[in-house]
């Protein structure tokens, strides 16, 4: 790609500099509606009050109660308070615990962060794997059998298959446990099978079209002609070309995994994000549920960012129009 007249190629620095400065802008309205959102449909989930006293709680108790907690307060003045505890890093306490939320949410987001990485690295490996062999035999029967099952398993709910992996793998082998983490490896079986199963299908299906089009261009049939051998082509020229969409669609699954974790963790009873978040939409516990909904949008966020760091490293096209 040639520079345009009166601008000169910016570098690499300039370039992450400017790219994360345009994300940071364009993220910020959407992270701000997240936010309203849930502050304000937490408070349509009812009156803290009535859950956390007795009914036979005096009228005194219950305005004591929520003068302490400022349920007494108009909403948008909660709003301005919520909004101002976000600039000076206080997220709330919780109602039901009495700690701070944000250090409930930061003990909880590790376990939810380590099980969305085991799942998405098992799966990345799986797709590379299954996705290459498929597209370097296209139309083998072993490259149909591949895309059937890819298909459907992309196709499966993650609530369906938790609730057939526990009663089958559970309750009537008995070889896995049905919840918690107090089983060592056994307690991530489970919850990874099922939360892999579908990045697995569409990321295989991702990866073995890249390659068929990869093994398929001018350059590696010139590797080819050269005498490089099928290992080799496959794993230098072709993988390397495939790996950029792969990367962009593992991003976007990376991220619909905060919405599957939300009903693994339930299911299987993991001490995670979504859990935390379930529990407190049940209790009406809004500090929690507010902190937790801030960190997710903010990791997600991140996430994104360094997806598109790594889309932008592989693919110099995208360097390019960072710039402009």
């Amino acid at each position: 790609m040639h520079d345009r007249p009166g601008r000169t190629r910016a570098s690499a620095g300039d370039t992450v500099l400017t790219f994360l400065r345009r994300r940071a802008v364009s993220a910020a309205i959407p992270l701000l509606v997240v936010l309203l959102g849930v502050f304000l449909l937490a408070r349509l989930t009812g009156d803290p009050t009535a859950l956390y006293l007795p009914e036979s709680a005096s009228p005194a108790d219950r305005a004591e109660f929520a003068a302490a907690n400022g349920l007494d307060l108009p909403v948008w003045q909660q709003l301005l308070d919520y909004l101002a505890g976000i600039v000076q890093l206080d997220l709330g306490t919780s109602l039901r615990t009495e700690e701070p939320a944000a250090e409930m949410v930061l003990r909880a987001f590790p376990v939810t962060l380590s099980l969305a990485a085991v799942t998405m690295l098992l799966a990345v490996a799986g797709a590379l794997l299954i996705g290459s062999w498929a597209a370097y035999r296209p139309n083998s029967p072993a490259d149909r059998t591949s895309s059937f099952l890819t298909m459907t398993a992309a196709s499966v709910p993650d609530f369906w298959l938790a609730v057939t992996g526990v009663w089958l793998l559970a309750v009537v082998l008995g070889v896995l446990p049905t919840s918690g983490m107090d089983n060592g490896v056994l307690s991530w079986v489970l919850p990874v099978a099922v939360l892999m199963v579908r990045p697995l299908g569409v990321l295989t299906q991702v990866v073995r079209g890249a390659m068929v089009s990869a093994l398929s261009a001018p350059y590696v049939r010139l590797a080819r002609s050269k005498g490089a051998d099928g290992r080799r082509v496959v794993t230098h020229h072709a993988l390397r070309n495939a790996a950029a969409p792969a990367l962009t669609v593992a991003g976007d699954l990376a991220v619909g995994l905060v919405n599957g974790a939300v009903i693994v963790e339930t299911i299987f009873g993991w001490p995670g994000i979504g859990k935390l978040m379930i529990d407190a939409i049940l209790q009406r516990d809004f500090a929690v549920l507010q902190a937790a909904v801030l960190l997710t949008a903010v990791a997600i966020f991140v996430l994104n960012i360094a997806i598109d760091i790594g889309y932008a490293l592989l693919d110099a096209r995208v360097r390019d129009v960072a710039t402009v």
